[in-house]
Formats: C-alpha cells, sequence, structure tokens
C-alpha cells in the first residue's frame, strides 16, 4: 500500500477515538515525508535533533515536529525556535534548559513527561517517584515557558500481549493520578502518548490519545544483503 492509502487507514481508525497519529519521520527522506503531508498528515516525529533541523528547514512550515528521542541539553537551543512538542523530557536538568530557550525565542513549548514502563535497561525516561519529585520540585513550579501536556512510554519490546497491556495500564493510571493531583483544573494536560506500529492498538485501548506509527505509515525498511565477493 501507498504512504496515502497507509494513513487513511490508520485515521479510519483511530480519528472517531480522537487519537491524534504522529507520523514517525525519522531516517525517512523528504519525498516520503511529502508523500504523508499531501495526505493530510502534518504531525511528525523525529529522534534527531540535527535530521529534525534539517527536515525542518526544507519541508512546509506548518508542519507540527514532535521530538520523541532522547534529548541532550546541549541541543535544545536547535530546536527551540520551531518545535511543537517535546515528548522525551525526563529530568528537571532538561526541563530548565527548554525553559530558557522557549524565553529566549518568547515561545511555550507543549513536553511531555517521559516515563520509564517498560522491562529493558535501554530505555529512557522517570520512574514514579521521579515523576511526583520532579512535579513538587520548587524549580519546576517557576517555569513559566514550557507547558506539560501529559506524559510519555514505551512499552517493553515483547511479543507478549499480557506484559504490554499492563504496562499501558500503569501509565494510564498514573496519568489519571498526575492528573487529579497536579493538573486538575488545566485542560491542556490531556495526552498520553503510548503505542508504536507494534503495539499501538493495545495501547489506545488503554486509553492513549497519541500514537507514533513509523514503519505502519511509511512501509518497513528493506534491509538489503549483499553475497561476499
Amino acid at each position: 500500500m501507498s504512504i496515502a492509502a497507509n494513513i487513511e487507514e490508520i485515521n479510519q481508525e483511530i480519528k472517531s477515538l480522537g487519537v491524534t497519529l504522529v507520523a514517525v519521520s525519522k531516517t525517512k527522506p523528504n519525498e516520503d515525508i511529502l508523500q504523508a503531508y499531501e495526505a493530510g498528515q502534518r504531525v511528525f516525529g523525529e529522534n534527531m535533533v540535527q535530521e529534525l533541523v534539517e527536515k525542518q528547514e526544507q519541508l512546509p512550515k506548518d508542519i507540527e515536529w514532535h521530538l520523541i528521542g532522547h534529548l541532550q541539553t546541549n541541543k535544545v537551543k536547535y530546536i527551540a525556535p520551531f518545535i511543537h512538542m517535546i515528548e522525551s523530557v525526563d529530568s528537571i536538568k532538561l526541563l530548565k534548559e527548554i525553559n530558557k530557550h522557549a524565553l529566549k525565542h518568547d515561545r511555550i513549548i507543549d513536553c511531555l513527561l517521559q516515563v520509564y514502563i517498560a522491562d529493558e535497561d535501554t530505555k529512557f525516561g522517570l520512574d514514579h517517584t521521579e515523576l511526583i519529585e520532579l512535579l513538587r520540585d520548587d524549580e519546576f513550579s517557576s517555569l513559566k515557558n514550557i507547558r506539560i501536556r501529559g506524559l510519555m512510554g514505551i512499552a517493553t519490546n515483547t511479543e507478549n500481549e499480557k506484559v504490554i497491556k499492563e504496562e499501558f495500564y500503569e501509565l494510564k493510571m498514573l496519568f489519571d493520578g498526575v492528573k487529579s493531583s497536579f493538573f486538575r483544573k488545566e485542560d491542556t494536560f490531556d495526552t498520553l502518548s503510548m503505542g508504536m506500529s507494534s503495539d499501538y492498538r493495545l495501547a489506545i485501548e488503554q486509553g492513549s490519545t497519541m500514537i507514533r506509527l513509523g514503519s505502519t505509515v511509511f512501509g518497513k525498511r528493506v534491509i538489503k544483503h549483499f553475497k561476499a565477493k
């Protein structure tokens, strides 16, 4: 199927559920992104700052770019002028840096707090205790140029659906608890980003409002095998 057909099929599945599609365009050429754009897609997710900056310069300016990969504090300045949402915030130090550069550009930058929910050492994110400590930090309450829109999490990479469901359920319960305790009066705390191509249907079942899909939109990466001469 074409990229446009993939997007149409996904939207038929999720639009009525109020779920936002982030098309994960990392490593994808601009031609593929433009095909998705022409099919009506406007929200794209990138992992690497350098690649994101290059694409933002070359592609239509009404694209809403999301940074979904781990973000180092020294890279914030490159994306602060244009980034729509940073989904991978995992420390008060990073939030302070985002706030500093947002202030320089007279912007308020939307952020998601990334929560560690997977049974894997390779994932980033705050554990439950660290998340609450961040939200109670006096420095956090002083940051006026960032807006916390919700939480993000990445489930364990496993075939075991029970494990994935439990992780997503746990994150949804945490989201609800954080909302009632810290953001009860803020309607903008409304985003739970969980679910990728392999598990987004399970994520939606558990309450996801934003899914990050790469291969489901753009097709699987083709790996070429070369014979040794």
